[in-house]
């Protein structure tokens, strides 16, 4: 059969590995307990405990159950747990009502719920902050 011996000329190309990165989730599940600074372009839930400072995610999605002991920055971060840490979102920072937030916060934008509590300085910039260092 000439079909099996013919090559594909719609043939398409992998994904490049940077679009399969920026697609990446990653998740911490509860009772999982993270120890060393994580770095990530994509999409980072945390239900779980990070003992380090994450960096360069596009997205930061803390559980109510979470905790992060180090800096956050990301693009957008939402907090439901505990931060002891900065945290530094370039485009939105949400904080739900059971949010701990212990550190300065530095961000464009920020939407904070009722029972939520900041211990720290909050900056708002007008351009992306790009800080990723404490």
């Amino acid at each position: 059969m000439a079909m099996f011996g013919k090559e594909n000329p719609q043939r398409t190309e992998p994904r490049s590995a940077s679009a399969s990165v920026e697609a990446a989730l990653s998740i911490i599940s509860a009772g999982m307990r993270i120890t060393g600074d994580i770095e990530s372009s994509g999409v980072l839930k945390i239900d779980g405990e990070v003992n380090g400072s994450i960096t360069g995610a596009r997205q930061v999605l803390l559980g109510s159950g979470g905790t992060v002991r180090g800096n956050v920055a990301g693009g957008e971060v939402v907090i439901g747990g505990a931060v002891e840490g900065s945290i530094a979102a370039t485009e939105r920072l949400e904080l739900q009502s059971t949010a701990t937030v212990a550190g300065d916060i530095e961000t464009r934008s920020i939407v904070v719920v009722e029972g939520a509590r900041i211990n720290g300085q909050v900056r708002m910039t007008a351009a992306s902050v790009a800080r990723t260092e404490p």
